[in-house]
């Protein structure tokens, strides 16, 4: 605030300091132009040979002189002397010159108060050469500048005053809203309060700024939440194979018999793959929804068929629609209908089928099953990490409530959606990919050899999706 007073401080004094130089120069060139023209007007009539005597002048101000080439006054208006020139010989342009010169001289020498400007204009022939001299007093032109001046030293230091009682007042009422952010910010931070920053009354800038910065504080308290579940969750989720290994293994070391292996085997496996499932939603969190880098093509009918390999008896896998290919991470997409098919598996009462195509520019994966499917009401829960439903889900026969969080990521980062709908019975579940055009495969030299579908994955010059990612 200081500041700014300060800049108009300094910008009101150089705005008087220019007003003073412009308004006194203005003045001089104006009397300086009234001279010369009065000069010149004489210099026509001695022209004319029609120059009078005593010479006519305007005002009292203004005094005229013709003198010869002997500096000798031929002429002269009421008022002036008739004997002595108003300028000396150094100051006058020399005879038979046509140079026009401005002098400043004190008024006494002609008889006036204050500086004086003399003009000094050539005339007459060049036998008869002669100088017309015209003073004009500039004694009310400097008193005309010297009331400005006073004025200013009077009025300035008011208008000082005034104007940074205003600007104090108009930036303290425009900063209070922002001191009362930073106050609230502060208190924040200090953890004396959980609340959001105040919200100015005014519907300006800051106010909107506010708005924002709560929108910003609300997410961040989201986070912290959805954070510190997590943690909690998964402490919970480790706690119970790491109590089950434990308790084998001080069984084992008291009785002296070695462990079941299977057990700790299963207990082990559970626990890799929570590990794997916490460190994928952790990355998942580390890209903040921004897309991993594309791999390469990805034949889907294909990547089907292999993972319905790995469920033999359990999956039907219907005939592929057409030639389904996107482009991704084939891993990953492995993952994703892998989990969509434990579940399936897991809550199915016999019947689990599996299905592929293209339905305009997309690729579709449907995992069908006939168990007793989701409640349309838990359909968008049954997303979040470590959720279970009551009536499906047990922690001991299922998963850790992982499975669907890692598909909506991972189906996320492809650009595609995953949506649950009725089977009637059971639950339908649609992956929908951006569609790409199929991979070239060049010609097989060496029959006997088929080229994995990992080493598809890395081939250039694939087709990108048809659609943009989202």
């Amino acid at each position: 605030m200081l500041l700014g007073v300060s800049g108009l401080v300094a910008g009101l004094l150089v705005g008087g300091v220019l007003l003073v130089t412009v308004l006194g120069g203005t003045l001089h060139r104006g009397a300086e132009d009234a001279a010369n023209r009065t000069a010149t007007e004489f210099a026509g009539l001695i022209a004319n040979d029609s120059l009078p005597d005593p010479l006519p002048v305007s005002g009292d101000d203004v005094r005229a002189q013709v003198i010869d080439d002997q500096g000798r006054v031929v002429a002269a208006s009421l008022g002036a002397d008739r004997l002595v020139p108003f300028l000396y010989p150094d100051e006058r342009p020399a005879p038979g010159s046509d140079r026009t010169s401005s002098v400043y001289i004190a008024g006494e020498r002609i008889g006036v108060t204050g500086p004086v400007q003399v003009v000094a204009v050539p005339a007459g022939t060049a036998a008869q050469p002669r100088t017309v001299l015209v003073a004009k007093s500039l004694g009310d032109l400097v008193r005309a500048v010297d009331l400005l001046k006073h004025s200013l030293l009077i009025a300035y230091p008011l208008l000082v005053l005034l104007l940074a009682a205003i600007a104090w007042r108009v930036i303290g009422a425009t900063l209070r809203p922002v001191e009362a952010l930073r106050a609230g910010a502060q208190r924040i931070t200090d953890g004396s309060r959980a609340d959001r920053l105040p919200l100015p009354a005014s519907r300006d800038e800051i106010h909107r700024l506010a708005v924002t910065l709560n929108g910003m504080l609300a997410r961040l308290e989201g986070s912290r939440a959805r954070q510190r579940a997590f943690v909690a969750d998964a402490a919970h989720e480790l706690r119970s194979p790491l109590a089950n290994l434990r308790t084998q293994l001080e069984v084992a070391q008291r009785i002296g018999d070695p462990p079941d292996t299977d057990e700790l085997l299963a207990d082990v496996r559970r626990l890799g793959r929570l590990v794997d499932d916490l460190l994928l939603l952790a990355r998942s969190d580390d890209l903040a929804g921004r897309p991993d880098p594309v791999t390469g093509p990805v034949d889907v009918g294909g990547l089907l068929a292999t993972v319905a390999a790995r469920y033999p008896g359990t999956v039907t896998l219907r005939p592929v629609d057409g030639t389904p290919w996107t482009v991704g991470d084939e891993a990953a997409l492995d993952r994703v209908v892998a989990n969509l098919l434990d579940n399936a598996v897991r809550h199915a009462r016999g019947r689990v089928e599996l299905a592929g195509g293209v339905t305009g520019d997309r690729v579709e994966i449907t995992v069908t099953d006939d168990g007793p499917g989701i409640p349309a009401a838990d359909r968008d829960r049954v997303f979040d990490r470590f959720t279970r439903l009551d009536d499906a889900r047990a922690r001991d026969a299922g998963g850790a409530g992982l499975g669907l969080s890692i598909v909506r990521e991972l189906v996320a980062r492809h650009g595609g959606t995953v949506t649950l709908a009725d089977a009637g019975p059971g639950l339908r579940v649609t992956v929908r990919l951006p569609a790409a055009e199929p991979d070239p495969v060049e010609p097989d030299v060496d029959s006997d050899s088929a080229a994995p579908a990992q080493a598809r994955s890395v081939q250039t010059g694939f087709a990108r999706p048809t659609t943009p990612a989202g």
